[in-house]
């Protein structure tokens, strides 16, 4: 069973078929999330434009007779008050041209109709956690360090997922959309962290995630003798209008290719979304070096 969710989470859920909308808000209000429900595309928009600040998700029917899921989406990636709040698209289409055509079109989270349980809470507690990061960054970059604009090179040495957050968040501070700079670091400190340094690999953060065992399972690492004393080192150095940030790990690396661009095929699990992500969103370069212990990634400062 997947850990509980913040306890103010709210989602909103949109499906054209009563027993459907009936099952998703029974699990999820079950796991703790408070539920909206809409039963087609135009009370989902209207519903979103009345204030779509309130929800930390929305589950979307690809398919409903009118105003269809992707058309929904289309309009939540138009709206800047939208654009950044995740979407699981739940469909009947698992092909991967159906998966592609909403990825490029803003969603990155899928459920295949009919769904597991366990597959439904691991799938949206990954999309809120996104959104909640990007929140959490937004309101900590509301106080910049007026100082860090001085900033030529620095270096920054970690052992936990707290602190990459803290470290992501600020070296984020420099860019003009912080909370998409910062979500990218994020999840390459944590891939440093989780796949590097502690040996997780993707099966098993899969496996964790779909029992809520994840953050757990690295907390018991980070105590044991082997992986205690494990670092990251992040080096940051100026490049005209760029900054540079290098990330590298101690682990033995990972087969970093194929995580580059999303594979359709992962879409409908919990994880192995973050790098294409980082790479799409939040950067101008990214690249990884060697066996893939070391990543350098670009954004603009201006």
């Amino acid at each position: 069973m997947a850990s509980a969710p913040h306890p103010q989470s709210t989602l909103l859920l949109v499906d054209d078929e009563p027993f459907n909308l009936e099952i998703l808000a029974e699990h999820l209000t079950e796991a703790g999330y408070a539920v909206e429900t809409a039963l087609d595309g135009e009370q989902a928009w209207a519903a979103l434009n009345r204030g779509g600040e309130r929800y930390d998700a929305v589950l979307l029917d690809r398919m409903m007779p009118g105003l269809n899921g992707m058309e929904v989406l289309r309009r939540m990636q138009a709206s800047p008050q939208l654009s950044e709040l995740p979407v699981v698209m739940q469909t009947a289409v698992g092909s991967a041209d159906s998966v592609r055509e909403g990825m490029e079109a803003g969603a990155y989270y899928y459920l295949t109709k009919p769904f597991e349980r366990d597959m439904l809470l691991a799938i949206v507690a990954a999309a809120v956690a996104q959104h909640r990061a990007r929140l959490s960054v937004r309101m900590v970059a509301a106080h910049p360090l007026d100082a860090l604009a001085a900033l030529t090179e620095a270096r920054f040495s970690f052992g936990t997922l707290d602190e990459a957050h803290r470290v992501a968040g600020l070296i984020a501070r420099l860019a003009p959309r912080p909370e998409r700079v910062a979500l990218g670091l994020t999840e390459l400190m944590v891939n440093a962290i989780e796949h590097g340094n502690l040996g997780l690999g993707y099966g098993d953060k899969k496996a964790l995630m779909h029992s809520g065992r994840w953050r757990e399972e690295i907390d018991a690492r980070q105590q044991q003798a082997e992986f205690r004393e494990l670092r990251v080192e992040v080096a940051v150095q100026r490049q005209g209008d760029l900054l540079s940030v290098t990330v590298r790990d101690q682990g033995a690396g990972f087969d970093w290719q194929e995580f580059l661009d999303f594979d359709p095929a992962r879409a409908f699990d919990p994880n192995g979304r973050g790098i294409s992500m980082a790479r799409a969103m939040s950067f101008e370069s990214l690249d990884y070096r060697g066996c893939g212990n070391e990543v350098e990634a670009t954004f603009r400062l201006v």
